[in-house]
């Protein structure tokens, strides 16, 4: 295929994916990836182009699940995840094949996304998912599970947390979202953003605050 006509070529660079098109948005945490090999890792520092595609192919779901989170919009999410493997290939002579890859993949994307929250022309969609993801504002509102007579209740009632989530403050959503979605320590968070330990764990309260007080009328 002519890499003219395909979309997940760009600047010489194949973006993974399924024809171009973003997976579902199924969890993928970077603990769940076994790195490669200091030999592998080595080859794609390298810029050996078989290695650079398993590279890309490996991380692909983490990245796009990641931003997708943070950004709340499935084509946000998709030009921002190509536009992630575009720094990471820039950059992947600074690769350290000593280290487990994935939390320097992770600060890229976490960085793009911040530039398009700070930029006027992308904005946060706001869209369903389950509540049960967010295991933190869980435990503040009480049993989530429905019987099946909420059932018919249940899109809503996700929705509603969405929406939630979506108009809380930048620093405070994004901490939610890298901590709930990602599993990622208040500590990692923390190195992150550049912020305290003890400032990362307060943002955090004070966004399940947040969510609960948004939620409390609408969700009893």
């Amino acid at each position: 295929m002519s890499s003219e006509k395909d979309p997940t070529h760009s600047d010489g660079v194949v973006v993974p994916g399924n024809g171009g098109s973003a997976p579902q948005a199924a969890r993928s945490s970077a603990s769940e990836l076994a790195p490669p090999s200091r030999e592998e890792l080595l080859r794609v520092r390298d810029r050996e182009e078989a290695a650079l595609g398993r590279f890309f192919d490996r991380y692909f779901s983490h990245v796009y699940g990641l931003v997708r989170r943070l950004l709340r919009d499935e084509t946000l999410a998709e030009d921002a995840t190509q536009e992630v493997f575009l720094k990471v290939h820039r950059a992947i002579d600074r690769l350290d094949p000593e280290r487990d890859p994935a939390p320097w993949l992770t600060t890229i994307a976490y960085n793009v996304c911040r530039d398009r929250w700070r930029s006027s022309a992308d904005k946060m969609d706001r869209q369903s998912s389950s509540i049960e993801d967010q295991p933190g504002l869980s435990n503040r509102l009480g049993d989530s599970r429905s019987t099946p007579e909420e059932d018919a209740l249940a899109h809503e009632r996700q929705r509603l947390v969405q929406e939630a989530i979506s108009r809380l403050p930048e620093p405070q959503r994004e901490v939610v979202v890298l901590h709930d979605y990602e599993g990622m320590t208040h500590d990692e968070i923390a190195q992150m953003v550049g912020a305290s330990h003890a400032a990362i764990r307060k943002r955090y309260s004070r966004a399940l605050n947040a969510l609960a007080d948004l939620l409390k009328e609408t969700l009893g």
